[in-house]
């Protein structure tokens, strides 16, 4: 097996933990269940910025179904390594979503919160179908029920970044998934 890559930046040491190449296939996984379970539909992806734009990005690229974007902006984090457990919304989808086959695409879930908040940004909305699908999951930082129909990785209570996501707005253009070790 080939040894992680690491690096040093500002005095943290940073280690590979999700490649490149195993993000590309798994992208390319979920694409193609999207593009089944969406057959001869349209559905809309809606992206939560900042962290997803990058694998909703990759991930549409490689459907073979016409499908829609718009995006939404929420913030739990600051500039920590730590969630505030408060979140927030910066943007709201800007879509018709009423009769539409709607999927949120995020980074990484862990607590549930804001898969929670964004649950509640739809209510009042009639759309076809509800979907998440995240690229990481955290499932042992869950303190709320939530469901994803989609997971990238399942993935163990690690700070991580690259591939959008970030520490303090930066490493979001990293190729891999890094841990950063304490």
């Amino acid at each position: 097996m080939k040894k992680p890559v690491t690096f040093e930046r500002n005095g943290e040491k940073y280690v590979e933990f999700i490649t490149e190449e195993q993000i590309k296939q798994r992208v390319k996984e979920l694409a193609r269940q999207l593009s089944e379970d969406y057959r001869d539909t349209i559905p809309i992806f809606i992206g939560v910025l900042n962290g997803a734009f990058i694998f909703l990005a990759d991930l549409i690229r490689e459907m073979d179904i016409d499908c829609e974007v718009d995006f939404v902006k929420i913030s739990s984090y600051g500039s920590g390594k730590v969630s505030s457990g408060q979140i927030k919304s910066k943007k709201g989808f800007d879509c018709e979503v009423d009769g539409r086959h709607i999927v949120i695409v995020e980074d990484i879930a862990d607590s549930g919160r804001s898969i929670k908040f964004l649950e509640k940004m739809f209510e009042g909305t009639k759309p076809a179908s509800l979907r998440f699908v995240s690229l990481l999951l955290k499932e042992d930082n869950a303190v709320v029920d939530f469901k994803l129909d989609y997971v990238g990785f399942n993935i163990p209570t690690k700070f991580v970044v690259g591939y959008g996501l970030d520490y303090d707005q930066k490493d979001r253009n990293l190729k891999s998934i890094y841990v950063i070790e304490e």
